[in-house]
This record gives C-alpha cells, structure tokens and sequence, in this order.
C-alpha cells in the first residue's frame, strides 16, 4: 500500500518538473508575441548657443551740402580765362575785372546781363562749358557798355573778347552803329585834348568824326568802367591786334548801359 503511494507521489513530482521545463523552454525558444513596453531614449545632443548679432545700422546718406558760389570762384576763373574771357588775377577773388568776364560770359550765352557777382547758375554753366559759343551776330565789332567789353566777331568765331572803357558821366559815348571809314595806325595826339595819345585808331562815325576805338598811352587808363572822353578806350596790344585784322567798312556797334 504504501509503495503504491509513493509511486503515485513520485509520478505528480515528475509531471510538475516536466510542465516546468516546458515552460521554461518555450518562454527562452519563442519569441513574444507583445512588443516590449520599454521605450528607447535617444540622448539629444547638448547644443552650444549661437551668440546674438546685433544687425549693423545702415548709414544714412549725408544730404548734399549745396555750396555757396565762392566755392566755385577759383575754378570758374580758370575756366574763363581758358575760354578766352579776360578775369585779371586768377585768385578766387571775383574782382571788377572778373565781373566783366562773368557779364561778357552771361550775354554770349543769353543769361541775363549784369555786372553782378558770381553765381550758381554762371558756376554750373561756365564749368560744364567746353568751349565759346558761337555768335548769333554778324561779324564786327561790338561794344557793350554794360560790361564795357569789347567782343570782335570774325567769320563765325568770338576772336577777341577785351576789356573796355567808354565815355564817362558827362562824356557818354553815343550808342550808335557805323562802320570803319578811316585807320590811323601807331599813336598821335587827339586834336581835342592836350597831352591825350591814341594808338591805332579806329574811326567809325562820320558824322562824329572824333570819335575813335584806340589804344592810350597806358593800359592802366582801361578802367572797369566809363573813364574816356567819349571814345572807346581799348587795352593794348589787342587793339594793335584788332586794328590788324579790321578793313574798311567794318560793322562797329555801341549798345548797352552803365
């Protein structure tokens, strides 16, 4: 009897460790059917941080400065004096005799005619100039008392542009056209007035026969304004030049106002 228990006993021992291997084997050779709850944890890499650029302030444009004319006054006075418009010293300085040059300047380009200072607009049209205009006139001589100038017109082409002195207060030259009818080259006496020498005369008003474009003794008598009696004061030796280069019958005409 109790041999038959311990059988029975060993037989229950046997099918629990069987059972067991079974298990045990089955959970090591297959493989889960549920995933796996675990979750893998990707290590972001740490980052250095950017430092911030502060954006560079865009310059604003300076607004241009516009010059007063003095600026020009230098640049203008070369100018002219290449063009062929006498100014005197080349300083800067707009003298009387740089204000004869910027009148002549005005008139042969139809700004308006005066005597006056340098400006904007003669500083912009005499620098962008690159060369004389050319005349609306016929050719000649004209006199203009405004900017007492004396232009000589040939073919086409201001040839000369000079300085001038016409009749002062009391002595005004008349504002007249003729035309050469008579030369006296070299000097002589005026049969007017004592000790008054004139060169190279040229006479163009029959009916005022004394009166005379000429040269004088000095050129320091060509003032910047209306020193003569009557006659044309004219600087030397353009006027030997002018005298040169004019026949008989040549158009001479006196306009303008001091």
């Amino acid at each position: 009897m109790s041999r038959r228990r311990g059988l029975v006993a060993g037989a229950v021992v046997l099918s629990f460790v069987l059972a067991g291997c079974s298990d045990v084997a089955a959970s090591e050779t297959s493989p889960s059917d549920t995933p796996s709850s675990s979750k893998t944890t990707t290590a972001t890499p740490s980052s250095t941080p950017t430092p911030t650029v502060k954006p560079t302030p865009t310059a604003k444009p300076k607004p241009k400065v516009k010059q007063k004319p003095a600026y020009y006054a230098l640049r203008v006075e070369r100018q002219l004096d290449k063009l062929g418009y006498p100014v005197g010293d080349i300083d800067g300085d707009i003298t009387a005799r740089a204000k004869q040059a910027l009148c002549a300047w005005r008139e042969t380009n139809g700004l308006p005619v005066s005597r006056d200072g340098l400006t904007l607009t003669d500083a912009y049209s005499v620098l962008n100039a690159t060369k004389r205009p050319t005349p609306t006139r016929s050719p000649g001589l004209y006199v203009n008392k405004t900017c007492q100038i004396l232009y000589q017109i040939v073919g086409n082409t201001y040839k000369r542009i000079v300085w001038i002195s016409t009749g002062a207060p009391g002595y005004d030259t008349p504002n007249r056209t003729g035309k050469v009818w008579r030369k006296w080259a070299g000097a002589h006496e005026s049969s007017l007035y004592d000790d008054a020498y004139m060169y190279d005369s040229l006479y163009f008003l029959k009916d005022r026969p004394g009166i005379a474009l000429h040269g004088s003794r000095v050129n320091s008598l060509i003032k910047p304004y209306p020193a003569s009696h009557r006659c044309v004061r004219v600087m030397r030796p353009e006027i030997h030049q002018i005298f040169a280069d004019t026949p008989i019958g040549t158009k001479v005409q006196i306009y303008g106002d001091f």
